[in-house]
C-alpha cells in the first residue's frame, strides 16, 4: 500500500523562507508545490494589464474567476508568463490591495482547495493553515527577524533588479505589507493555533527542511 499523501501548510511573512523551504520539501516528497502569494500577484498584474481598478473588489474578483492561472514552477496567467514581472515593489503593493478583497479571496481559496483535494501538496502563503486547509496534516509557521527578512529580500534572485536596494527601504516595504496582511478583515496573516512555529533567522535552510521532513515522517 502506498503512503498517504499529505497536505502540508506553510505560512509566514515575506522573507521568512517559505518559498525555498516549501519548494525543497515538495521536491523531496515528489509533492506539488503551490505558492498562493504568486496567485494574488498574478491577478494584480492582470488587473493592471487590463486596466481594471484594483479597488473595485467585484471587478477584480470577476477577472480572477475568468483567468487561467498556473503556478507550477513558472507563473502563467491567461497565457502570459509573469514569473519575473510579479516580483517587483509595484506588484507587492498591488497584490496587498488585491489580497484584502473578500470576493477575490473566495475565488482563489476555492482553487487552492481544489489543488489540494487529493493531498500530496505543499502549499505556502499567509492563511493556508488558518483558512485554506484548517485540517491540514501538518502546519508550519515560519518567521525571522525583520533585519534578516529584509536582507533576504535584498538578495532574492527571483525578484526583478531594482535601483533602490537599501535595507532600510526594503524593511519599510516589508513592514507595510505585513501591516496590510495582518489587519485585513478577511483571512489575515496569523499563526494557526496548531501550527508549529519555527524561527529561521539563524538556522540554515537545510536544518529547517530536515526538521519539517522529520515531522512529516511522523505523520506517515
Amino acid at each position: 500500500m502506498s503512503a498517504r499523501r499529505l497536505i502540508i501548510a506553510i505560512d509566514g511573512p515575506s522573507g521568512a523562507g517559505k518559498g525555498t523551504i516549501a519548494r525543497t520539501i515538495a521536491q523531496k516528497l515528489s509533492y506539488r508545490h503551490i505558492d498562493t502569494g504568486a496567485m494574488y500577484r498574478a491577478v494584480a498584474w492582470l488587473a493592471g494589464h487590463n486596466g481594471v481598478d484594483l479597488d473595485d473588489s467585484i471587478a477584480v474578483a470577476t477577472l480572477a474567476a475568468g483567468a487561467g492561472v498556473d503556478v507550477n514552477g513558472s507563473v502563467i496567467i491567461n497565457g502570459h508568463d509573469v514569473t519575473q514581472a510579479i516580483r517587483t515593489p509595484e506588484i507587492d503593493r498591488a497584490a496587498a490591495i488585491v489580497a484584502r478583497h473578500a470576493h477575490v479571496r473566495a475565488v482563489l481559496v476555492e482553487r487552492q482547495r481544489a489543488y489540494g483535494r487529493e493531498g500530496g501538496i505543499v502549499m505556502e502563503g499567509r492563511d493556508i493553515g488558518s483558512v485554506v486547509f484548517p485540517d491540514a496534516d501538518l502546519k508550519i509557521y515560519l518567521d525571522a527577524s525583520p533585519e534578516e527578512r529584509a536582507r533576504r529580500r535584498a538578495h532574492d534572485q527571483s525578484r526583478a533588479p531594482r535601483q533602490d536596494s537599501a535595507a532600510e527601504s526594503i524593511a519599510r516595504e516589508l513592514d507595510a505589507r505585513d501591516a496590510s496582511d495582518r489587519t485585513r478583515t478577511v483571512s489575515p496573516l496569523t499563526r494557526a493555533e496548531d501550527a508549529i512555529y519555527m524561527d529561521t533567522t539563524n538556522t540554515p535552510i537545510a536544518d529547517v527542511v530536515q526538521r519539517i521532513l522529520d515531522l512529516i515522517s511522523g505523520k506517515l
